[in-house]
């Protein structure tokens, strides 16, 4: 593993190495200073997001008692008796029901807040009037005033018969206006209907409490957010009140705070904000922060840059040490590569350089110096070595002329017995005379398929004029394979095997194929028999791929493996098997390689 490691460092230059050490050296600070940065980050967002959960919750109970104060003082108005006592039957008088109209009136403006002001709540009642009793008083509702509206079957507002369902629960909703004839002004409104107490599940009206936004909104301005916003929303995002100016709007939030609209408090950090939602399914209510996170992170800011200002110090620190070494040790190195470049064998060596000190750069200079007068010292022993090798080639030249001599001589015997009439003789000489001819190769250690095959022909012919043997041999050559390159005397020692363990005592019943095909990028050649003897193929085996194989069971098949692997790896040899039809199967296998000559 630390081989592995070192290995691409150690073919780096010495200039490149200073640099990797100084990357090493700055590398951990940046490392820690992002990590340090990030955790703090984080702790400071999950410390900040705790706190505005219990702000939250407690905002959220100030809404809720703001909001439980409303439905408390409808309750009150609800069970005024001036209010229970108003009936559609037309069997009062005009003035007791205009009498009854004003002192209403007068109720409701006294539970209106901050009326004065014009930032207050109203307190409206509105009463469905079918037959128009009340045709004296006011059908045209104004959000910034109290008081009690009458209206027809086509004036019903389109909240109304919503609130009548709700059979006096109270409930927030945002208006965009409280009635078709009434003016164009949004407003959030508390709805409660009005039923009679006397007379079972009868709706009187529906009290409507107008500019809850502005009671609400000072709930919400009563907490300081660091550039954030607040919103009191309904389940659906709608926007109730807020601390903007987005009422009646849907704002978007995260999808994780929104799975589920789980009941109670949910916080979701992002990359930009941290909202804290807190959903209420009684009230039907969101109240969301929405904090930008650049926000809380000025003063972390402040810490950062101090921290990015130790790291630049460190790494000038850093940078000035580097630059000492480089001047230490490389420029020595830079000289001594220039000699190195510069220097050819035979050359004067100049001088040694002397620094003055004994360290190891020293120690490398005069080494190098030394080296080289000593790498002069020895050309003239290498001349003599070369002179000395070219004695040894002429006398390898002087050896081959005695298998060149028999090949000759083998050739005139031929002629000479074919003159004479001996032709089976001749034939013998002939084909002696081939293989002598390729077994030479001109010094070639690989050959063409095609040359090989004419040798192993050669050799089969001269066994069965030699033996008088009568098996058959069949020839499967695929044109395509006879150009690629084989190792010379591959395929006789194999077909030698063939012949005397597997068809030698079969007489005519014995059968040799050979073949040979393109399968590829490989060539693959075939030697098969099919003798009947018994054969140990796990021996085989052995001597092919053993290190130590048994010297009893022979090498010659091991050789022409061993041989094979030289010239083309070990992907490639010879492999023994059994033959499905009976006998053995060898096959040899081999790259596409042809003859560059």
């Amino acid at each position: 593993m630390w081989s592995g490691l070192i290995k691409p460092i150690v073919k780096l230059n010495v200039k490149q190495q200073l640099i990797l050490l100084f990357l090493i050296m700055i590398s951990p600070i940046l490392i820690l200073n992002s990590y340090g940065n990030m955790k703090a980050e984080q702790i400071l967002k999950r410390h900040v997001t705790n706190a505005y959960v219990e702000l939250n919750k407690q905002n959220f109970t100030i809404i809720s008692r703001d909001i439980d104060t409303v439905n408390k003082i409808t309750t009150t108005v609800i069970q005024n008796p001036l209010i229970q006592q108003i009936n559609m039957t037309g069997n009062d008088p005009i003035l007791e029901r205009v009498m009854r109209y004003e002192t209403i009136e007068k109720l409701l403006a006294s539970y209106s807040q901050g009326a004065e002001r014009g930032d207050g709540i109203y307190y409206s009642l509105y009463v469905y009037d079918p037959d128009d009793y009340y045709f004296f008083a006011p059908n045209f509702p104004q959000v910034k005033k109290a008081g009690v509206y009458f209206f027809s079957k086509g004036e019903q507002p389109y909240w109304f018969e919503e609130a009548v369902q709700q059979k006096g629960h109270g409930y927030l909703m945002f208006a965009e206006k409280l009635s078709p004839q009434a003016e164009n002004l949004k407003t959030l409104t508390y709805v409660r209907a009005v039923n009679n107490i006397y007379k079972g599940a009868k709706t009187i009206g529906v009290l409507v409490v107008t500019k809850m936004e502005s009671k609400i909104g000072a709930s919400l301005q009563s907490i300081s957010l660091p550039e954030g916003e607040i919103y009191l929303t309904d389940l659906n995002n709608r926007v109730l009140a807020s601390t903007t100016n987005d009422t009646g709007e849907v704002i978007t939030l995260p999808d994780s705070a929104e799975a589920g609209d789980p009941e109670g408090t949910v916080d979701v950090i992002t990359s930009d904000f941290i909202y804290v939602v807190n959903n209420n399914h009684t009230l039907g209510q969101k109240l969301v922060y929405k904090i930008p996170v650049k926000a809380l992170l000025q003063q972390q800011n402040e810490m950062k840059r101090v921290i990015q200002y130790i790291t630049v110090a460190y790494a000038l620190f850093g940078l000035i040490i580097i630059t000492y070494f480089w001047r230490s040790l490389m420029t020595p190195l830079q000289k001594l590569a220039f000699f190195v470049r510069k220097y050819e064998p035979g050359n004067r060596v100049p001088e040694t350089p002397r620094r003055g000190s004994n360290d190891e750069v020293s120690v490398l200079i005069a080494s190098t110096y030394d080296m080289a007068r000593r790498l002069n010292g020895l050309i003239m022993y290498k001349y003599q070595m070369e002179i000395k090798q070219k004695e040894s080639q002429l006398q390898l030249l002087y050896q081959q002329i005695n298998p060149h001599l028999l090949y000759n001589t083998l050739e005139s015997i031929y002629w000479k017995s074919s003159l004479e009439g001996n032709v089976e003789s001749a034939e013998m000489i002939k084909e002696l005379s081939k293989l002598m001819k390729i077994s030479l190769s001109r010094g070639r250690e690989l050959i063409t398929l095609e040359e090989e095959l004419e040798h192993a022909t050669a050799y089969i012919k001269l066994q069965q004029h030699r033996y008088d043997y009568v098996f058959d041999v069949v020839w499967k050559i695929h044109p395509d394979a006879k150009s690629y390159l084989i190792p010379k005397i591959t395929l006789q020692p194999l077909i030698e095997n063939a012949i005397i363990h597997g068809v030698k005592n079969m007489g005519e019943d014995g059968e040799i194929i050979i073949s040979a095909s393109v399968e590829e990028e490989n060539i693959r050649i075939t030697i098969e028999d099919n003798g009947y003897k018994t054969v140990d193929y796990m021996a085989i085996e052995a001597v092919l791929n053993d290190e130590s194989p048994n010297p009893a069971s022979g090498y010659g098949i091991r050789n022409i493996n061993q041989r094979i692997h030289l010239h083309f790896g070990p992907d490639y040899g010879i492999d023994y098997a059994q033959r499905k039809e009976g006998g053995t199967l060898v096959t040899v296998k081999l790259p596409k390689s042809e003859n560059q000559e």
